[in-house]
């Protein structure tokens, strides 16, 4: 009998961890899981000011990054999409694959259209997912229109568990960001919440939660 397939994921504020289970419940219930939380990491982020990672938060990925393959896990997550660059830093000093959880999603929304709505509740995730999807577009060699719109207040809304205010200002965003645009991707995991109430939208509107673990259930 094969051992089960073991996924490490890494988190820069526990706030994710909550967000991240149900996708492992739907899509990875015989993948054993990992995790690792470093809080500081987000809080050192913000600190440091939109555009900016201090460099001792991508030491401490590729160095968590060592410890989750020494203890035996067949593929990285980073959860973090606002330091998402730390993967591609890491990648040369680890063995086994790391990936990001926006990607596959930046991939898909690529693949569906040259304009692209990003709706991103944290300012520090803007330069970096806005830099991933640069990066997808050049490798699939298309021009890309990124629109993105900011709700800050929605993600502190979703930080107190009030997550009915932070769904209704995004779906308010989405309604006004679908007659400009060919698809949507929401920037952060705890967007994802709003996946149930998006069967109706007039574009395609992608979260980081249903496409990163539908890749990683084809990759595990």
């Amino acid at each position: 009998m094969n051992e089960p397939k073991t996924l490490g994921i890494i988190h820069a504020i526990n706030l994710t961890i909550r967000a991240i289970e149900p996708f492992i419940e739907q899509y990875l219930p015989e993948v054993s899981v990992m995790h690792l939380c470093d809080d500081t990491i987000q809080r050192d982020n913000i600190r440091a000011g939109v555009g900016v990672i201090p460099k001792r938060n991508y030491f401490k990925f590729a160095q968590y990054a060592h410890n989750l393959e020494e203890a035996g896990a067949d593929l990285i997550l980073l959860a973090c999409s606002t330091f998402n660059y730390a993967a591609e830093l890491a990648r040369p000093l680890i063995d086994i694959p790391i990936m990001q959880i926006d990607r596959p999603m930046m991939e898909l929304a690529v693949r569906q259209g040259t304009r692209v709505g990003m709706l991103a509740t944290l300012a520090t995730t803007v330069p970096s997912s806005e830099r991933l999807l640069r990066i997808v577009a050049a490798e699939q060699k298309k021009p890309v229109e990124i629109t993105t719109v900011l709700r800050e207040e929605a993600f502190r809304a979703i930080q107190k568990g009030d997550a009915a205010t932070h769904n209704a200002m995004l779906l308010e965003e989405i309604d006004k960001l679908s007659g400009k645009v060919d698809v949507i991707v929401m920037a952060q995991l705890s967007m994802s919440a709003l996946a149930p109430q998006l069967n109706d939208t007039r574009v395609p509107v992608y979260n980081s939660g249903a496409t990163c673990f539908a890749r990683l259930r084809e990759l595990l």
